[in-house]
């Protein structure tokens, strides 16, 4: 979903990952030709990288496809147990419990001209870029909406904590929901005209966070490039937390950049705020990304994998698979 292009120093692929329709294979393929593996990365995929458990990942950013069972499959051999989704509101009605998969569902909003970037599918079937305020709430206590995210305010063209978005963070604080954040750059073709990429840098979120204490948020895709900001938003923040989707996805994030990001986010005692996702990627690259990491113990990588993210969640465990807290009230 993203192109990097200015991130400690690089020049990396363009690459493409819709937000909801499945992969670009153009983009992969423009991005394996242009980017080499390093040799431990290239080993750790080739010997299967069986350094962590295969079982009980919690994908924290995914997004719609094309063919729901297929990529769920896909997901369930990669030792994925439990999903965040977001995408259009009639297609997440197709991510459904079952087969040793739980689920848990966003509200992805507000959409540019309606739209679900990339796949340029109706982000409701009305075609409206805002959810209505009380509908949400009724999503949500139905049990219909477990995150408020991908928030897609960078696409929109405002700043996260423009006031227009108030009213959706105090229904997150009320009814004890995570907002995950879209941050960052973007790749192209997305179809959203107002999008800016100094809109994706994590400092912005400064306002919101002062106006909603205790907020539960998390950056997406770490806020690459905005590192620093990442770095200094989350030491001055304990309820703010970060995935890392797209940085460890080598055919966009070189793995050398890869691992200084994490070893820097780790020597600054944040491990315990970092959690998984794929953003559609391949599960089994991304996965080998952090199992390569060898300055990671194997507790730290199954924090990473699953264990943050239960606590950052609420997801209760259970003896068979992760269960999430869909009943809410306020």
């Amino acid at each position: 979903m993203t192109r990097h292009t200015t991130m400690q120093g690089y020049r990396a692929c363009a690459f493409e990952s819709p937000l909801a329709g499945g992969a670009n294979r153009r983009g992969e393929v423009l991005a394996s030709r242009c980017l080499k593996l390093s040799p431990l990365l290239l080993s750790c995929l080739l010997a299967g990288c069986a350094t962590t458990s295969p079982t009980g990942v919690i994908d924290t950013h995914l997004h719609g496809d094309r063919n729901p069972a297929a990529q769920l499959e896909a997901l369930r051999a990669g030792g994925v147990t439990t999903i965040a989704v977001s995408t259009s509101w009639d297609d997440q009605q197709r991510y459904v419990e079952g087969n040793q998969m739980s689920v848990l569902h966003g509200l992805m909003f507000p959409c540019p001209r309606g739209k679900v970037p990339y796949s340029l599918q109706d982000c409701h079937a009305d075609g409206r870029e805002w959810p209505g305020v009380e509908w949400a709430e009724a999503q949500i206590k139905s049990g219909r909406i477990d995150f408020l995210g991908e928030v897609l305010t960078q696409y929109y063209g405002i700043s996260p904590s423009d006031p227009r978005m108030d009213p959706y963070y105090s229904l997150a604080v009320r009814y004890d929901l995570p907002v995950g954040i879209h941050t960052g750059s973007a790749g192209p073709d997305h179809g959203s005209p107002d999008f800016r990429e100094d809109l994706g840098n994590p400092a912005l979120m400064r306002g919101l966070l002062a106006r909603h204490p205790g907020i539960r948020l998390w950056i997406m895709h770490a806020g690459a490039p905005f590192f620093d900001e990442t770095l200094a938003l989350m030491r001055e923040y304990p309820n703010v937390h970060a995935d890392i989707s797209v940085i460890n996805n080598p055919r966009i994030v070189p793995p050398e950049a890869f691992a200084t990001m994490m070893r820097a986010l780790m020597d600054a005692g944040l491990g315990d705020r970092l959690m998984f996702g794929s953003d559609n990627a391949n599960i089994i690259t991304t996965r080998a990304s952090l199992d390569a990491l060898s300055f990671l113990d194997a507790a730290q990588k199954q924090a990473i994998l699953h264990g943050n993210a239960e606590r950052f969640f609420r997801i209760e465990r259970s003896d068979r698979n992760v269960v999430p807290r869909n009943a809410r009230t306020e």
